[in-house]
């Protein structure tokens, strides 16, 4: 624990202007960022008495370990800045809601040539118009059924879309008359447009408008005895209307505005907000996060409103904004909801009338919100803390593994052997800490030296962290003379980037993303005694004892320790062992996607791959015309050059790269183990056309398929 006045800049080092203020633990990640009017009054509120401050804030400042500010010119500034670090930084003392971005929204694609109407849900788009959040996908489903038949606005995928205008047949709901089929060219694409805008307009609110446009030509329509054509739009009308009923009326005068409840005790909070277009409940939401600082209503809202709309801009911010507190002072935060905006955005508390009852309602809603997160947490924590704690007990810890790694080989038969590393911090996975390897030391099948390189990899490059920080001096590193090249990143075989599109979650000097900065408590390998000695064997060879080492063997769940002869055995019923099946299930199931996705890359390869300038579309030109790899190989560079797109040049060019080429191995059918053969009787290759699965050796057998 870190004391505060071994950090305490000088007042007067702290300059009485606006600004952000970042805090910084001994391993330089920031865990908190705040914004003030005047950094030197707020920062002074920090390093008081400890005994005065509240005991969220007293725990925060002794785990700081520096304090850094910007300046900035206006509060306006300040809000933003803030709101941009904290979503970088992610520090663990900032109020954090939770990420909104499961909420499905209905959307209309604008920017496509023919709109598509969908569920989405995600980052927002250029281009496409979104309605909601919803609460459910089914409910935007029941609406978009119903207006279907109004705005026959085409629902179908790209591929469904393509392939009915291929054939020439729509899909079933343009033969029922819920889709205007522009596949086949019933309709134009400037028809189409023109139904996908109307569909946005009625959903926008300006309903009234549009039925009474359908009830006068329904009026007219039985004038001139037209009744089945009446009889449509009277049925279209009544489906309007119903979809209509799905949002009631809560206000009266049309009210575009966001409403936004807050439900707190001690220790949380819960946020509630009603989308409120037209006077219609158009979409809900919510969120709880700890409150991990002492804050007021008046903030939580504030931090509400960053998360709202820190990445809204135009129409997708309200007129109105109705909140149960103003954050202090207001007029920074409507002038920065005015800029997201570009028109004035009211910021204010209802008084009266039936504003101030739906915020009742909301209230009401973020008060049930709280209580139900309360029911299921307190079952989730109790859990994992039992978890951690039997696992500490068991393996003889001195304290719970809040971080646990677990590390995977995967291989098919010795070849594309790979590894993984998945991270559980508090019990719950860390995803954006998930790291893979390639095992480059040696080729073949041996589990235990991969495992012994993957855990020396992985903690040089903790090691070299540890150095670059300065966190020891020369000499006192652990492992002297052990871990040459510790800075070689290249030689360690990490894959680029963070696997599986992930952010990378750990934060070098300036708080940012990198890799493997911070040691685990306890490593999990998948395997026995001989995976658990190769682990602990590199450790040591490091110099790194202050880490818990063991094995869990698939075949009785038995937990195997270093240099112990028999193993551990938890009760079936454990929540230990249960949370370490799912840390090594974890470990497993992302070493054999990484391992599966390595060999279907090298399967598809093709000698033309190595071809210089030789692009997709020419490959499969070549491919079509000549049937196979083997009779391109056979061609002469004049037949090669018949090829429309291939000049002599290139013709040239691929006749010496597929004779530099060995031929593939044979092609297998992988359902009945027999060679596949050419048109012409020879034996096929696995080198086919670019892009088509070929799978060549033999049948996968168990334990000689993946791992």
């Amino acid at each position: 624990m870190a004391d505060p006045s071994s950090y305490r800049p000088r007042p007067g080092d702290i300059p009485d202007t606006p600004g952000v203020y970042r805090f910084r633990d001994e391993h330089r990640r920031v865990i908190y960022v705040g914004k003030a009017k005047s950094l030197r009054q707020r920062l002074a509120n920090y390093f008081q008495d400890l005994a005065g401050l509240h005991p969220r804030t007293r725990s925060m400042v002794t785990t700081a370990a520096s304090v850094e500010w910007t300046v900035v010119s206006t509060e306006v500034e300040a809000l933003q800045l803030e709101y941009s670090w904290i979503k970088e930084y992610d520090p663990r003392f900032n109020v954090k809601y939770r990420d909104d971005k499961s909420y499905p929204y209905l959307a209309v694609t604008m920017n496509e040539d023919f709109p598509r109407v969908q569920v989405m849900r995600g980052h927002k788009k250029k281009g496409v118009r979104y309605f909601g959040p919803y609460a459910h996908a089914w409910a935007i489903r029941d609406t978009v059924d119903l207006l279907l038949r109004v705005f026959p606005v085409r629902t179908c995928s790209a591929g469904v879309f393509k392939n009915a205008a291929r054939t020439g047949r729509p899909c079933l709901l343009g033969y029922i008359g819920k889709c205007s089929a522009p596949c086949v060219e019933r309709v134009s694409a400037e028809e189409h447009r023109e139904l996908a805008e109307e569909f946005c307009d009625f959903m926008t609110g300006r309903t009234a408008t549009y039925i009474r446009r359908l009830e006068k030509r329904m009026t007219e329509a039985a004038e001139e005895m037209e009744y089945e054509r009446a009889a449509r739009l009277r049925d279209d009308i009544g489906a309007l209307k119903k979809a209509m009923e799905k949002n009631a009326v809560v206000l009266a005068d049309a009210t575009d505005a966001d409403l936004i409840a807050v439900a707190e005790d001690e220790l949380e909070a819960a946020v509630q907000i009603f989308h409120v277009r037209g006077g219609r409940v158009r979409g809900q939401r919510g969120w709880v996060t700890d409150k991990v600082e002492e804050i007021t209503t008046g903030a939580l809202v504030e931090h509400a409103l960053q998360q709202l709309y820190g990445e809204e801009t135009g129409d997708a911010v309200p007129k109105e904004v109705l909140v149960p507190a103003l954050p202090d002072p207001v007029e920074p935060v409507q002038e920065w909801l005015a800029g997201r905006r570009g028109a004035q955005v009211s910021l204010r508390i209802p008084q009266r009338g039936d504003k101030k009852a739906l915020m009742e309602t909301v209230r009401r809603n973020a008060q049930q919100s709280l209580a139900l997160h309360k029911t299921r947490r307190a079952s989730d924590l109790t859990t994992r803390s039992r978890a951690l704690e039997e696992i500490a007990d068991a393996l003889c810890l001195d304290s719970a593994p809040l971080r646990i790694e677990c590390y995977d080989i995967s291989h098919l038969q010795g070849e594309d052997v790979v590894a993984s590393m998945v991270v559980f911090e508090d019990g719950l996975a860390r995803k954006s800490e998930y790291r893979r390897f390639q095992i480059k030391g040696f080729r073949g099948q041996d589990d235990v030296r991969s495992m012994h390189e993957v855990i020396t990899r992985r903690f040089r490059r903790y090691l070299a962290e540890k150095e670059k920080t300065g966190e020891w001096t020369d000499g006192d590193r652990p492992g002297d003379g052990l871990g040459e090249g510790l800075g070689d990143t290249p030689a360690d075989g990490l894959t680029g980037g963070p696997a599986d599109g992930i952010g990378n979650g750990l934060k070098d000097e300036e708080g940012r993303p990198k890799r493997f900065a911070y040691p685990p408590q306890l490593i999990v390998v998948d395997g026995g005694r001989p995976q658990v000695a190769a682990a602990r064997r590199a450790l040591d060879e490091l110099g790194i004892d202050d880490i818990a080492v063991c094995g869990l063997a698939k075949r009785l769940e038995e937990v195997w320790l270093p240099a112990e002869e028999d193993p551990v055995v938890l009760p079936r019923t454990s929540e230990g062992l249960y949370l370490l099946q799912r840390v090594r299930d974890e470990a497993h199931r992302f070493a054999i996607t990484y391992q599966r996705s390595k060999r279907a890359k090298r399967l598809r390869s093709s000698p033309l791959d190595d071809v210089p300038g030789l692009g997709e579309t020419r490959k499969q030109a070549l491919i079509k015309h000549f049937g196979s790899v083997k009779k391109l190989r056979a061609a002469t560079i004049d037949q090669i050059c018949e090829v429309p797109g291939i000049g002599r040049k290139t013709a040239e060019t691929v006749a010496a790269a597929l004779a530099q080429a060995a031929p593939a191995a044979p092609a297998v059918n992988t359902a009945t183990g027999e060679i596949m053969e050419d048109e012409d009787g020879a034996p096929g290759t696995a080198a086919g056309a670019p892009g088509e699965p070929v799978t060549a050796g033999v049948p996968d057998r168990r334990r000689g398929q993946d791992r």
